[in-house]
């Protein structure tokens, strides 16, 4: 991997990892609905100015249905989920629980796609489940009843990360559309979506400075920008290097929960991050993926 490759891989990451940030500092002032209308409406404006500025043919009508559909259960409900969950969670934990995403793609895909998987996935299922257990178990947050329904709902948003991810694969695997396409018709879609909710629960302020460029932030940079570095990483070093960004958003995640809101780290945070880091290496069985390569890192 060039240092060029590099460099986006770790500004991808920082990019996804700094969304839990945003999230955590706009979901209180303005509310989850108007926050990620927010965020998904000024994304689908950055990406459709990003693809005329490119000259980028797009045929977005002739998929809508399927776009309204990916644009829900892959964006619309769990960005949602996340910021609510953020209202009681710290970004940090918040971070880390939505890396169990792959462990829940592996239980959808089995479900859905009656894929079968070997023992070595049913183990990293197991071990993520204990991931989750000590970072609830020995978390320095009171624990109440709203944070149990936080980490629910950010495991919820996970899920339908899964759903979303296996939908995808079915909806346009017979199709020939970019990815750029369908990071644009995504976002429209969760834009669609959302706009009666974002109605319904205006702010009743205007937000601060603090919140309106966490709300640039969450739109250009975690979602517009992201997007289009996480198609140059698949385009140029493929998906299986691209798939490392799994292991450095909750990290990147913690670093500036800690430097920008001075949130608490204990022992257990990063016990509970590594059980979950090594549970996705096993479900994803990356290191054969890797071992069958030849490309040099």
């Amino acid at each position: 991997m060039s240092l060029k490759h590099l460099s986006a891989l770790l500004l991808l990451a920082s990019f996804w990892g700094s969304s839990f940030l945003f999230m955590k500092i706009g979901a209180p002032a303005l509310g989850p609905f108007f926050l990620i209308e927010s965020r998904v409406l000024l994304a689908t404006i950055f990406l459709l100015a990003y693809a005329f500025i490119m000259k980028q043919k797009l045929s977005l009508k002739v998929h809508w249905k399927q776009y309204i559909i990916l644009g829900t259960i892959n964006a619309a409900i769990p960005f949602v989920l996340i910021a609510t969950s953020e209202l009681y969670l710290t970004s940090s934990l918040a971070s880390i629980i939505n890396a169990t995403t792959p462990l829940f793609t592996a239980i959808i895909s089995i479900l859905w796609m009656k894929e079968t998987k070997s023992s070595r996935t049913f183990f990293g299922l197991i071990l993520g489940c204990i991931g989750v257990i000590i970072l609830v178990g020995w978390n320095p947050i009171a624990f109440n009843m709203k944070l149990v329904v936080a980490i629910m709902t950010s495991c919820l948003a996970a899920l339908f990360y899964g759903i979303g991810g296996v939908y995808s694969k079915i909806a346009f695997q017979h199709t020939k559309i970019k990815p750029l396409e369908l990071a644009i018709g995504q976002q429209f879609g969760a834009s669609i979506v959302l706009m009666p909710l974002a109605l319904l629960y205006l702010p009743n302020q205007l937000p601060s400075l603090s919140v309106s460029f966490s709300v640039l932030g969450l739109a250009i940079f975690s979602t517009g920008i992201g997007y289009l570095l996480y198609f140059y990483l698949i385009k140029n070093i493929g998906p299986t290097k691209t798939l490392s960004v799994t292991f450095l958003v909750p990290i990147v995640g913690i670093v500036w929960g800690v430097i920008f809101l001075h949130e608490p780290v204990t022992a257990s945070t990063f016990i509970g991050l590594i059980t979950i880091l090594i549970s996705i290496f096993y479900v994803t069985d990356i290191k054969n993926i890797f071992l069958r390569t030849n490309e040099k890192i």
